[in-house]
Parts: C-alpha cells; structure tokens; sequence
C-alpha cells in the first residue's frame, strides 16, 4: 500500500481508458478519457499503462489501455485545494493608485 502526503492511506484501482493523439498542424495533443463513473478530485493521479505512443506528423489515433487512479486522502486533498487557491491568487493584478492625476 502506497503512502501519500501526511501519511494518508493511497487508494488504488485499475480502469480501462481510450487515449487519442493527433499530431497535425492544426492539433498536437494527446487526452485521456475514463470511464464516465470515474471522477477526478483534487490531488487524484492517474497513471496509464503501456509501451509508449509515438505517432506520424499528420496522423490522429486512438489507443486503449489501463490506467491506474490513484485517489487522494482527505488531508492531501485539502492541502492540494488551500495550494491551488495561492496559485490562482498569483494570477490577478492588483494596483493602487490614488486615482487620476490631472
């Protein structure tokens, strides 16, 4: 059993995935889908399975695999939310002036 931040307990389980990679000039990406059941949290990790993808420029295709989803505890989950929201605060701009100067 693996042992995640502050020594919570790692939960761990196998599902089925469809990965799709394109490679063109318009698109170069790669996205994983889940089962529609499976829900992503906060602090949750997914690891799929598998040799490799390599893919001609051009191309677009679709694999299946296993992944592996590792949910998060409660403390890692709270600590992953309080860090995201001190990221997100880093995004926004703020100024004072004392107004326009004429």
């Amino acid at each position: 059993m693996a042992l995640l931040f502050l020594g919570q307990p790692a939960h761990s389980f196998d599902v089925p995935c469809t990965i799709t990679v394109e490679q063109s000039p318009e698109h170069f990406h790669a996205h994983v889908e889940l089962p529609e059941d499976v829900t992503m949290e906060p602090g949750d990790k997914v690891r799929v399975h598998g040799a490799p993808i390599s893919i001609p420029f051009g191309s677009r295709e679709v694999f299946r695999r296993t992944a592996t989803v590792t949910r998060a505890g409660p403390l890692t989950r709270a600590a992953i939310r309080c860090a995201a929201y001190f990221d997100l605060a880093e995004l926004y701009e703020v100024s004072f002036n004392a107004g326009r100067i004429k």
